[in-house]
């Protein structure tokens, strides 16, 4: 996705990139790590990074369930998963942004895959929510939650997008447009 897009893409494990002290000239960093813990100097470049210009775009648990206990990360992300309830479901996602470059054109569509309950930054430019049923979880029912979002963070730019918990799922086409148009917005201008 991003290769056909011109860029030159470097692969890392872990968090040991994020102490790259030459993160901050990364135009895009797309983090893919799940429920871990990271190093407050790893954390305080990334941020710094962000800050400086470097855009930050994710998908799923990969950014939107990181480094659950490091407030300073959800700040950047917008937010952090809390919930899937019912696992894999069948829900519907509502583009509420359709004159956005990141949503033109899309209109809303059927998914099926994890619907994340998450907290969520109110700053957040949503761009796409769903609604949940009170079906998998008491007291959830009607509750609107957004899908897809960007913001700013310092000079840089934040993307996320909830969807994508299988490789499988990149070839719904509404996700897998949104999350190019994403990730080619959060990149460094």
């Amino acid at each position: 996705m991003l290769k056909r897009n011109g860029f030159a893409v470097t692969l890392g494990e872990g968090t040991v990139m994020f102490a790259d002290p030459n993160l901050a000239s990364f135009d895009l960093i797309v983090p893919v790590i799940t429920m871990s813990t990271i190093e407050k100097a790893e954390l305080n470049n990334l941020t710094q990074a962000v800050r400086l210009g470097s855009g930050l775009g994710g998908f799923h648990g990969t950014m939107g369930d990181s480094f659950r206990a490091e407030p300073d990360y959800q700040f950047m992300t917008g937010g952090q998963w809390v919930a899937h309830p019912g696992n894999i479901i069948d829900y519907h996602v509502v583009i509420t942004r359709p004159d956005d470059p990141v949503t033109k054109g899309i209109s809303d569509f059927a998914y099926r895959s994890e619907q994340y309950y998450m907290h969520v930054d109110p700053g957040n430019e949503v761009l796409a929510t769903t609604t949940f049923t009170d079906a998998h979880f008491p007291g959830i029912d009607g509750v609107v939650m957004p899908v897809v979002w960007k913001r700013r963070y310092g000079a840089g730019k934040v993307f996320y997008s909830s969807l994508g918990h299988t490789a499988d799922e990149f070839a719904v086409p509404e996700m897998a447009l949104i999350m190019e148009r994403g990730l080619l917005w959060a990149a460094r201008d």
